[in-house]
């Protein structure tokens, strides 16, 4: 049986524990059936003062020919309560921080360097402050009117002044709370002030949760009678994953070498938005120590569908670190989500940009060589999945004995080898290894 310990480091998101867990174990139900397996999942257990939430897999093979069975440890390292704090902040104090950094991001050159890097991404981020400011004309319309109004039946001036900017402040408020769920302005919002202010380095609460679970980490890498230790950061988790790591390995410069394998895996991943920072020189050393770490391998997934990650962009390049022939991580995997997705259920939901975002940790719908539920629940380590997609694949798809011992000992030959991207990680579907070779 092969044992398995994945760390998941939340991302920027207030919905936290309770709805993480439900989507997960909806998605373990999916992945199960279109794979023809046996999960299931324990109920969800806290401990460290509920910054960690933990629950088991035990995922079997039921398909006739296969006979292999794993077992993982699922922990979810919380942040929620500081995100759902930020959300409860007066709205007048998040415009104005918001506003505030987004004209310093512009004048600094940040945002400048965010286009240079992927429109796209700097699209997202300017876009609520585009739907502010729209929200903003029409308030300011409106009093304005209101105003004029009050002028014509021959009020005093400063009477219709006060007015008009009452009836600005109101229909501003409104439209900013009660139009949320559909703008997502707010949380936005507050995302760009949290990560400048993380950048910054003034968000201590933040530093001193993430010493924490640097600890954690040490302590589960001595005690742990995994295979591996996978440590996913989805999103914003990216970089705080990035963070983690880089602190654990500080406090024991022998993490990896003893022990499970450790593996970070950075999904939808966003670095700069932190690394781009003049200020954020301590990340950016961290990122650097990464790249060149010998006991750690590194895999960045990143989708040109996802405007929430920067497609394409080294993690560690991008941000002017050069360790030269040193560099061993990170292994770049491109994902192509229209061909993991049914295509009447992918036209769906294309434009949804949070749903595309969080199809990096949700279920396959067609069997591919990428695929979050098999990395966390599938019989073949993350190291050899990468190195070897196709057979890593063939390995739980194909129905042809030969084939299948063709592809375990594909992935057998890989050992403790460098793991290189595989560009037809992007495009492998089901297809017998020994085509792919």
């Amino acid at each position: 049986m092969s044992n398995r310990h994945i760390i998941y480091v939340q991302g920027y998101d207030p919905r936290g524990l309770a709805q993480y867990y439900r989507m997960f174990r909806t998605e373990l139900r999916k992945f199960a059936r279109l794979y023809q397996l046996s999960a299931t999942i324990s109920r969800p257990h806290s401990k460290s003062d509920d910054e960690i939430t933990s629950w088991s897999i035990e995922t079997k093979a039921q398909a006739s020919g296969q006979a292999w069975q794993t077992r993982t440890t699922y922990d979810f390292l919380r942040f929620e309560d500081f995100i759902q704090n930020d959300l409860a902040a007066p709205i007048w104090r998040t415009v104005a921080q918001a506003v505030w950094i987004y004209w310093r991001l512009i004048f600094r050159g940040t945002i400048g360097r965010f286009w240079s890097a992927n429109w796209r991404f700097a699209t997202f981020i300017t876009w609520p402050h585009i739907i502010l400011l729209l929200e903003a004309l029409v308030a300011a319309g409106a009093g304005f009117v209101f105003g004029k109004g009050l002028d014509a039946l021959g009020a005093p001036q400063p009477l219709s002044w006060l007015a008009g900017s009452a009836i600005f402040m109101v229909l501003l408020w409104g439209a900013l709370r009660y139009f949320e769920n559909q703008t997502y302005v707010l949380y936005l919002l507050c995302d760009t002030i949290w990560t400048w202010q993380f950048a910054h380095r003034q968000r201590p609460e933040w530093d001193q949760r993430i010493d924490r679970f640097a600890q954690y980490l040490a302590e589960v890498a001595r005690v742990s009678d995994a295979d591996e230790i996978v440590i996913v950061g989805h999103s914003s988790g990216s970089f705080l994953a990035a963070e983690m790591l880089a602190r654990a390995l500080k406090r024991d410069p022998s993490l990896g070498r003893h022990g499970p394998r450790i593996m970070l895996l950075t999904l939808g991943g966003n670095f700069p938005i932190v690394g781009f920072h003049r200020a954020a020189a301590d990340f950016r050393d961290h990122l650097a120590q990464l790249a060149v770490e010998p006991q750690i391998d590194w895999i960045d997934c990143q989708a040109r569908k996802d405007v929430m990650n920067f497609f394409k962009l080294d993690p560690v390049a991008s941000h002017g670190i050069d360790v030269g022939s040193a560099k061993r991580n990170p292994t770049i995997v491109p994902v192509r989500f229209r061909e993991i997705i049914r295509p009447d259920h992918y036209n769906l939901f294309r434009w949804q940009f949070f749903r595309v975002h969080f199809q990096f940790v949700m279920a396959n719908e067609r069997p591919h060589a990428y695929d979050f539920f098999m990395i966390v629940c599938g019989p073949v380590a993350l190291r050899e999945r990468m190195a070897h997609p196709a057979a890593a694949l063939a390995v739980v798809t194909t129905p042809d004995g030969a084939e299948r011992e063709l592809a375990w000992s594909a992935l057998a030959v890989s050992g403790p080898a460098r793991v290189s991207a595989d560009p037809d990680l992007a495009t492998a579907k089901e297809q017998p290894a020994r085509r792919r070779g």
